[in-house]
Parts: C-alpha cells; sequence; structure tokens
C-alpha cells in the first residue's frame, strides 16, 4: 500500500529565539536543542518537502524590550536582526552537521557569513533540496521575526507557515492561567482577529489573510509535530480562511 504523499510541498517553519534557549540554562543556544530540531528538519526533508525557515532572536536580545527601556528603538531593532542571524548560523551548524545542506539567507547584507536575500536564488536553493535559514528580520525596523516569516512565505510561494511554540495550538484563554481554557483544532483568520488571538502580531497576521497562506500553531517540543503537520495529521491548530 503506498504512502500517504505530503499534503504541503513548500513550508515556511517560524521558530522564536527563545526555542533554542533550554529552560533553566543560563546557556543563549542550547546545542541539544539545536541539533534535535536540526533531525526534525533534516526528517522533514527526506520526505521531499521544501523546507524555509524563519529564526528570531529573542533568545539574546528584543529591541522592542530594549526601546521600553529607554534604548532608541531603531538602534534596538537591528540589535535584534543580528540576533537572529547568530541563531541563523547556529541551525545552519546544526543542520549540516545531520548532513542537510543549508543556506543563511539575510536581509541585511553581510557577505563572509551569510548571502543577500534575493527571492529567486531562495526558491532555486529549495527546489534543489537546500534548507534556507531566513535572518535579520525583514530588514526594517519596527517588524517583527513574525511579520518576516509571512513576507518571505507570500514571496516563495509557501504552502503553510509552521509557527513552532511552547504549546500545543491556540486557546481561548491563557491555559497556565485557566486550566478550563479550550484549544481551537481550526479557526478561521476573522475568527481569531475577532476574538484577538495572539496568532502572530498584527501585520504578520494581515499578509498571511491577504495572501492565504495558512498556519499551523503547535508545540514544538513533540519530536514528531514538524512532520506530522507537512504530512496533514492533526497537530496544534490550524488558522485558515472560511472556505
Amino acid at each position: 500500500m503506498s504512502k500517504k504523499p505530503p499534503k504541503y510541498q513548500r513550508v515556511v517553519v517560524k521558530l522564536s529565539g527563545e526555542a533554542l534557549r533550554e529552560p533553566g540554562s543560563g546557556d543563549n543556544i542550547s546545542p541539544q536543542i539545536v541539533q534535535n530540531l536540526a533531525v526534525q528538519l533534516r526528517d522533514v526533508c527526506k520526505l521531499g518537502i521544501e523546507v524555509a525557515v524563519v529564526i528570531g532572536g529573542g533568545n539574546i536580545w528584543r529591541g522592542l524590550s530594549a526601546s521600553h527601556r529607554g534604548m532608541e528603538r531603531t538602534t534596538a531593532d537591528y540589535m535584534g536582526m543580528l540576533a537572529t542571524v547568530i541563531n541563523g548560523l547556529a541551525l545552519q551548524a546544526g543542520l549540516e552537521a545531520v548532513g542537510v545542506t543549508t543556506r543563511v539567507m539575510t536581509a541585511i547584507e553581510m557577505h563572509e557569513v551569510a548571502e543577500p536575500f534575493i527571492r529567486r536564488r531562495a526558491m532555486r536553493h529549495l527546489e534543489s533540496g537546500h534548507v534556507v535559514i531566513f535572518v535579520a528580520g525583514t530588514g526594517n525596523p519596527f517588524f517583527s521575526t513574525d511579520t518576516a516569516a509571512a513576507l518571505r512565505a507570500s514571496e516563495i510561494d509557501a504552502d503553510v507557515i509552521l509557527k513552532a511554540t511552547k504549546v500545543d495550538g491556540i486557546y481561548d484563554s491563557d491555559p497556565k492561567k485557566n486550566p478550563k481554557a479550550k484549544r481551537f483544532d481550526r479557526i478561521t483568520y476573522s475568527d481569531a482577529l475577532a476574538r484577538r488571538l495572539q496568532v502572530m502580531d498584527s501585520t504578520a497576521f494581515s499578509l498571511c489573510m491577504d495572501n492565504r497562506i495558512p498556519i499551523i500553531v503547535f508545540d514544538m517540543m513533540n519530536k514528531d509535530n514538524i512532520k506530522n503537520a507537512v504530512l496533514g495529521k492533526k497537530v496544534g491548530t490550524l488558522v485558515t480562511s472560511e472556505d
């Protein structure tokens, strides 16, 4: 009996910088977590899926938080973009250690460490079976890496954004504060907006809604979740259009 083909062929995996930090550890980047993520992504690539990754930098620096403490916002945001480059290089090293050819593409040019983001080149890399890691956000201050994920997904014609988080989906209230919080298996963009659910920031969410890019929010700590999501299995919460 033939195996069911993957539901998605080109995906953008959105990782927060905090995803690379081991809870309770003083290290900003956990080699073990990087290795575990690399193995998960390698297994997805083996299915023939084209994989792009957008990674945050919050484990090292948060521009918005720094601006609230008095730093000029634009400078703080550029520092945050550089933090994403550090994380991207760490993930690249982890992926290549498990045999996955990887390209880091940056929105801020730094030729010695990463390629500049060029849409057609990124798509050729994906078609060649390389994992592409997008770093430095959008290259502009005042935009989050959620927005970068939505923008890059739109530019490369991705089928879905897989948003890896520390919870197993989207709830109607904070499950840490409300033990009776309800988790959604599926929710529409309009419902998520009406309920003011924190799926992504408003700019990112609008891009996904306008370009009809579904979002799957899931728990990254389950090592099979990324693979299960691309196979179309029920994982986390699916955010999609009404039809």
